[in-house]
């Protein structure tokens, strides 16, 4: 996702040059590359992360408020794309999401970026929170929108729990991705195959 997609607007005064997406990008590369050279996150200031990118601290604040922020936005940028959902039922929107689940899940596994920055954040509450507000958060709302839908359409039952049926069906995939690291997430069809199987006792009965 785009820089400016991933975080909320915020108005920001105009000072000197205009904002500039390139600009953005040296930022993020520069705090990529301090993470890489192995420098832990307490220890990235904003005058380092300035001198990394080549640009001055005002430049970043005027961007970000706080290192919080920016890491949110490290992360957002070396994690996949977030899907744009067919909409053709609940089984294909559920299945969608699972398997974007699975992406991030093998891009964790395959970017030391990811798998330091995750790690070392939940030790710093203000980071975890910020992260869980602008990405977990949202993500779990979508999908409880997509069984509310389910329901409303006749492919769920009433009587089923969606924020229970949300975790019940993203667990598997979690799983996977983060207490089981020797677990396969390279299987053709696994998003299919947890939905499926979930929603095979779920679905209304035909009377």
């Amino acid at each position: 996702m785009s820089l400016a997609e991933s975080r909320p607007q915020q108005d920001y005064p105009v000072r000197g040059r205009p904002r500039s997406e390139a600009v953005e990008r040296a930022i993020i590369e520069g705090v990529m590359k301090l993470i890489e050279d192995g420098v832990p996150l307490a220890d990235l200031s904003i005058e380092r992360i300035a001198r990394t990118a080549g640009v001055g601290k005002a430049t970043i604040y005027r961007r970000w408020s706080n290192k919080e922020d920016l890491f949110v936005d490290v992360l957002c940028a070396a994690e996949p794309d977030d899907p744009e959902l067919p909409g053709t039922s609940m089984r294909d929107d559920l299945v969608v999401l699972l398997e974007s689940l699975r992406q991030r899940g093998l891009a964790s596994r395959a970017s030391a970026i990811l798998r330091n920055v995750q790690a070392q954040m939940k030790s710093s509450p203000k980071i975890w929170a910020a992260y869980h507000a602008t990405v977990i958060a949202p993500r779990r709302r979508l999908g409880i929108e997509v069984l509310r839908r389910g329901q409303k359409n006749g492919e769920l039952r009433q009587d089923v729990d969606v924020d229970l049926m949300n975790d019940i069906l993203v667990g598997p995939m979690l799983v996977r991705s983060v207490l089981r690291p020797d677990a396969r997430l390279d299987e053709e069809g696994l998003a299919e195959r947890i939905v499926d199987t979930v929603l095979a006792g779920l679905r209304p009965v035909s009377t």
